[in-house]
Parts: C-alpha cells; sequence; structure tokens
C-alpha cells in the first residue's frame, strides 16, 4: 500500500464549531458504482453518434464529459435532461429523459449487480466496496456529536439498500435521502436547507464530503467547509487527477484521496483525533 497523500488545503478556512455533516454516497463512501462514468458517457456519445452531427467524436465526447462532470451530483435524471436537449439541438428525436435513464441503468447494473451479490455472499470483502477509511470516518465524526445526513444522486431505493449492505446505516439513522421520481421536489440544496431550519444549524456550522461538484458547491454557497474526495475508485489509492480538478473549481476548502489519514484530517477540521485502542 502507498502512503495517503497529505492533505491540500484549496481555499483558505479556519477551524470553526461543527455540528453537522452532509455526504454523499457515490464515490465518497461507496465503490459499488464505481466508475459509473465509464458506463454513461460512452451511452451518451453513442447516442449523440447517431444524430448525423458533423462533430467529430472526440469534440462529442468533450462536450458529454463537460456536462456529465459539472452535473455530478445532481440526480441522474438531470444528466438525461441535457442528453435529450443535445440530440434535439442537432436535429435528432430524442427519447424521454426517463427512458435514457432507464436505458443507462441496465447498463450500469451489469457490472453492480456482480458487486451486489459478491457482497452478500462474503465472496467481496463489504470494506473493500468502501472508500477507504469510511466506516472510522463515520465513527469519528459521531464521537465528534455531529449529526450525520446522507443524500445521494442514486435513486433512493438503491441507496437505501447500498448503505444498509455497506453497514453504513447506523449511522445516518432516517437522515438517507437519494432521487426520487418527483425529481423536482428533491435536491441536496433542499436537504441542506431542511437541516439549517430542523435543527437551527447555523451554516457555518456544516461539514460536507463529497466527490462531485454539486455538494461542494452547495455548501460552500451557505458558508460551510467543504471537503472534496478526489477518490481513486478503481486502485482505492492516491488522488484521482480529474475529481481533484473539478472539485478544486468546485471551491472545495481541502482535497482529500480518502479517509486513511483520519487524524489529520480531524485535525485540519479542528474536531478531535479518533480513538486509539
Amino acid at each position: 500500500m502507498t502512503e495517503s497523500p497529505p492533505i491540500e488545503i484549496t481555499h483558505d478556512f479556519q477551524p470553526r464549531p461543527l455540528r453537522a455533516a452532509i455526504l454523499d454516497f457515490d464515490g465518497t463512501l461507496s465503490l459499488l458504482r464505481r466508475n459509473w462514468q465509464q458506463v454513461m458517457i460512452p451511452m451518451m456519445l453513442r447516442i449523440l453518434q447517431q444524430t448525423g452531427s458533423d462533430e467529430s467524436d472526440q469534440q462529442l465526447e468533450m462536450l458529454v464529459k463537460q456536462f456529465v462532470t459539472q452535473l455530478t451530483g445532481k440526480q441522474t435524471i438531470y444528466q438525461m435532461i441535457q442528453l435529450a436537449e443535445e440530440v434535439q439541438l442537432r436535429g435528432g428525436q430524442p427519447q424521454q429523459p426517463l427512458e435514457y435513464k432507464q436505458q443507462y441503468h441496465q447498463l450500469l447494473m451489469q457490472q453492480v449487480e456482480g458487486r451486489l451479490a459478491g457482497v452478500r455472499s462474503g465472496e467481496i470483502p463489504v470494506d473493500s466496496m468502501r472508500v477507504p477509511g469510511s466506516l472510522e470516518l463515520l465513527e469519528c465524526l459521531r464521537d465528534n456529536g455531529l449529526e450525520l445526513y446522507l443524500a445521494s444522486g442514486t435513486d433512493l431505493v438503491y441507496v437505501e439498500q447500498e448503505v444498509k449492505l455497506l453497514g453504513l446505516d447506523q449511522f445516518f439513522g432516517k437522515h438517507i435521502y437519494g432521487a426520487v421520481d418527483d425529481y423536482k421536489n428533491f435536491s441536496k440544496a433542499m436537504i441542506i436547507e431542511q437541516m439549517i431550519d430542523k435543527i437551527g444549524l447555523e451554516p457555518e456550522q456544516l461539514l460536507g464530503f463529497g466527490d462531485g461538484y454539486v455538494e461542494i458547491e452547495q455548501v460552500r454557497k451557505v458558508g460551510g467547509l467543504a471537503v472534496g474526495v478526489a477518490s481513486n475508485e478503481l486502485t482505492r489509492e492516491g488522488i484521482d487527477p480529474w475529481k481533484r480538478e473539478r472539485l478544486t473549481a468546485a471551491g472545495a476548502n481541502m482535497i482529500i484521496p480518502d479517509y486513511r489519514d483520519l487524524a489529520g484530517l480531524m485535525n485540519a477540521l479542528g474536531l478531535a483525533a479518533p480513538r486509539t485502542s
């Protein structure tokens, strides 16, 4: 195992009292859906190629990567809405976004179902499907008295199943949120607003963890601290440079690869270090 890269402070901040944390799921805690982009982007590229556009494959791929990246963290339907708009712009007849979402999900689950079955049977160690140190992170945040919320752009029914499978449901109780059919009635911004209103949270007391644009932007927008998790989902080692770039651009206060250096992370955040046995 290589040594974990140091914590990178990208936007200055001062430690302050923290009362609650909101965490993304896929890529931030879970690796069950790792590299979903390698399913979504080629699917979208094929669909745009079928419009007869005179753009090169490279141009279309760059376009898809750009809007997939910018929408990462929002519900999947938003990426499919954008795809439908791009098809129409090129003179094509788009399918309904929900149909595109279903097509994508079928392709993704060809990979994910094998991982789910492997974890259930014990053939795949559950820890290998978590971002390194995730369990210890949640234990430490809980020990520091923070109220924990989980918000994912993946459909809620799958998020609930996968959080439980990874043994992380104990930390969130009823505060597990995911995409719903009535997509306009769910967003990470809405969850943050609820946190602030329901528990009387001052915005600067909010801590956020995520590997996508949306959660980082929303936490920073209200004045909270945002930790960008540039996890390498394939190797479970080191920094993913693509994630690092987009998380920095989104305004993350710090960049980490995972939670192996938990004592260093807690120190940077002004929280108590994990208990030692």
